[in-house]
């Protein structure tokens, strides 16, 4: 279905650019001429196609989404670096202070999704198209973040939190920030 939507997606975008930017200066160079040339006529077709496609495939997507139970989000075990949203670690103690680290990233999506997620808003259902953009940010600057504080010799980044912004569009800035701190032994 993703990959039907996405090629509907497409035959939308190269439909509405045709249309736009060939077929205007067309019909203001040529505006005598009645006959409306064959590329023109399947610029229009991808775009009335493409919005159809787009369409069905996400009324297909959420009938099979409705009837599907959500599997839970597998979690990383394998970390070297933990990170918690508290101060406080039971069973440890904070031996060093390492200092700030975060991680940072601005996530956009193309036109073709942006549509996508247009079409929801009209029919309701969640904005996967945005809850998967802003998933990916999320994973990016954290792992960026870990990154910087296994680079600082951290065991732990303590006192994480997640900043969002609309940067412009559909485009969004991402920010995970942190405490890197050495622990002692478990005791």
């Amino acid at each position: 279905m993703k990959v039907l939507r996405h090629i509907g997606s497409m035959a939308f975008v190269l439909g509405l650019f045709t249309a736009v930017f060939a077929g205007l200066p067309w019909h203001v160079m040529v505006a005598d001429d009645p006959v409306v040339p064959w590329w023109l006529r399947i610029a229009v077709f991808c775009l009335l196609g493409g919005i159809l496609l787009v369409l069905v495939t996400l009324a297909l997507e959420q009938r099979a989404h409705k009837a599907s139970v959500e599997e839970p989000v597998p979690t990383e075990s394998d970390r070297t670096v933990l990170l918690l949203n508290s101060d406080v670690l039971p069973g440890r103690e904070i031996t060093e202070i390492l200092g700030l680290v975060q991680g940072h990233t601005v996530f956009a999506i193309w036109l073709g999704k942006d549509l996508s997620a247009i079409v929801r808003l009209i029919l309701g259902g969640e904005l996967t198209e945005y809850t998967e953009m802003m998933g990916s940010a999320r994973s990016t600057a954290t792992e960026r973040m870990t990154a910087k504080a296994a680079e600082m010799g951290a065991d732990a980044v303590i006192n994480v939190r997640y900043m969002t912004t609309s940067v412009i569009g559909s485009a969004a800035e991402l920010l995970v920030c942190g405490t890197a701190v050495k622990l002692s032994c478990s005791r």
